[in-house]
């Protein structure tokens, strides 16, 4: 099986796509500038506690007050000095705490956080106020996993854990002790911050995006990395040159004059991300529908007929349909509550082996999922732990006009777009492109800058103009090219910057 990774960045995002046999299988993005809180420490203040919830609100310099849950099994909320109080302390209004991201914000609602602090590596995970042993699910051989948790018990302190990830099979005693006192002074560098730290200060950030990929996925011997920007290309070289398991070899720095995406076959996937209707291969689609509360996947058999009997037919369809949902909420990395409207199913078998396929088929991604037994209806329900933003946040935006069921394409998603078929026209000879656009959309790419590491790098040289019109769609766009000296263009054309 070919294994690649895919790392680029423009329009101020950076993107990572994984593909299996050119197949995409996980797709990342994260904005430079907001980054992804997932994952961050944040000194907090108690805005208000809301009993009838059990929960508190903490302020934390976010544009919306962190949900913070107090039922939560031994709790112990950290204060900015360190010191810590049980689950039975009664919290109070204007106390300041460490509150660490759990599950990022959506829609209205605020991010969700914990004091139960957590610093992830590459083979340990350090809990520095909670007294527990955890190993991945993925490490199968018991006796490996007994000298492991082993291992980890040794290196913790009183009242502190570890949680073993699956990396730590290939790690040795001596790397396992490293990273355990560098997690270890880590936390204790944030606790020092803290004591100062204004309230609303993020004292510890996760690394962004790339670098995490790098840490939590990359090391497979047979994986290949294609980088397509320069800046990029150096910083994971960079970190490659520290890991044993990974050589710089394996790094390609993608020169082409065409978008790596493009020249890879990914731009056509990634766009399929954005229809709510997914095909099989057997003629049976698939429907995704998302709420705020709940994402919701119907299946359905299209032109599928089968070869024998009705029950066959579904069997078939559910099965196929079971494999591709694991794959969609892997690739769209969609978390939360996951409903799964199978075809109708008699046979008692035949539902226990969908839901099989569909354990099995989620067993395979890094984020964890819940699966429960499909009921009479045939309707089966699953969570899944969401790892960061959705990526249809990149991809869409709401619509005022209800089309395309209440998305449209988003800003930047149309910028990527614009930008790839700009740079096919410069492949193909031209030296100035001539992009026909909705005029808001180019009054965005121009206020937002979208392409100005373009300008300076692959079309230095290059002429590339505007034409801003009133009555195209915003998803609608035509980029061509032209050679002449003069150009004949309408008064309304404006050269990029």
């Amino acid at each position: 099986m070919k294994k690649e990774w895919f790392f680029d960045r423009f329009c101020g995002e950076q993107i990572v796509i994984y593909a299996e046999d050119g197949k995409i299988v996980e797709a990342g993005v994260e904005n430079e500038k907001r980054g992804d809180v997932l994952g961050n420490i944040y000194k907090g203040k108690i805005a208000n506690i809301v009993q009838g919830m059990q929960a508190a609100f903490v302020a934390c310099g976010m544009e919306r007050n962190c949900y913070l849950p107090l039922n939560e099994g031994a709790a112990i909320f950290s204060s900015y000095d360190g010191s810590g109080k049980s689950a039975s302390t009664e919290l109070k209004a204007g106390d300041e705490i460490l509150v660490q991201v759990v599950k990022t914000p959506r829609g209205t609602k605020g991010a969700k956080v914990s004091c139960e602090l957590s610093f992830v590596g590459k083979n340990l995970i350090f809990l520095p106020r909670t007294d527990f042993l955890g190993i991945s699910r993925k490490i199968v051989d018991e006796g490996q996993r007994e000298e492991l948790l082993r291992e980890a018990d040794g290196l913790r302190e009183p009242g502190q854990g570890f949680i073993v990830r699956t990396a730590a099979t290939k790690a040795n005693k001596r790397a396992l002790k490293i990273e355990s006192e560098y997690l270890k002074r880590v936390y204790r560098s944030v606790l020092e911050t803290a004591r100062n730290a204004p309230v609303g200060t993020a004292v510890y950030e996760e690394y962004d995006l790339p670098v995490k990929v790098m840490r939590d996925s990359l090391g497979d011997a047979d994986v290949k990395v294609y980088v397509g920007d320069g800046e990029l290309y150096e910083k994971i070289v960079r970190l490659a040159r520290m890991r044993s398991d990974l050589g710089e070899k394996r790094i390609v720095r993608y020169t082409g004059n065409r978008s790596m995406f493009n020249e890879y076959g990914l731009d056509e996937q990634i766009f399929a991300l954005t229809d709510p209707q997914i095909g099989l291969e057997n003629g049976a689609h698939l429907i995704i529908d998302r709420t705020e509360a709940m994402t919701v996947f119907d299946v359905n058999t299209g032109k599928y007929t089968g070869d024998s009997d009705l029950e066959s037919t579904v069997l078939k369809t559910n099965l196929l349909a079971a494999k591709e949902i694991a794959r969609q909420v892997r690739i769209r990395n969609i978390g939360g509550i996951v409903a799964v409207d199978f075809i109708d199913m008699t046979e008692e078998a035949h539902r226990l082996a969908v839901t099989e396929a569909l354990e099995a088929a989620l067993a395979e991604d890094r984020a964890k999922s819940r699966v429960l037994p499909m009921s009479d209806l045939c309707v089966t329900l699953f969570t899944r732990k969401r790892m960061s933003g959705e990526l249809s946040s990149f991809l869409l935006k709401p619509c005022v006009h209800c089309t395309r069921q209440g998305y449209l394409l988003s800003d930047i998603y149309m910028a990527m777009r614009i930008r790839t078929a700009i740079l096919n026209c410069f492949a193909e000879g031209y030296r100035a492109a001539i992009v026909e656009l909705n005029r808001a959309l180019m009054n965005k790419i121009l206020s937002e800058r979208y392409f100005t590491n373009e300008l300076a790098g692959a079309w230095r040289g290059k002429r590339v103009y505007f034409v801003p019109h009133t009555v195209f769609p915003e998803e609608k766009f035509s980029v061509r090219g032209d050679n002449a000296e003069v150009l004949s263009l309408p008064d309304t054309a404006q050269i990029l910057y």
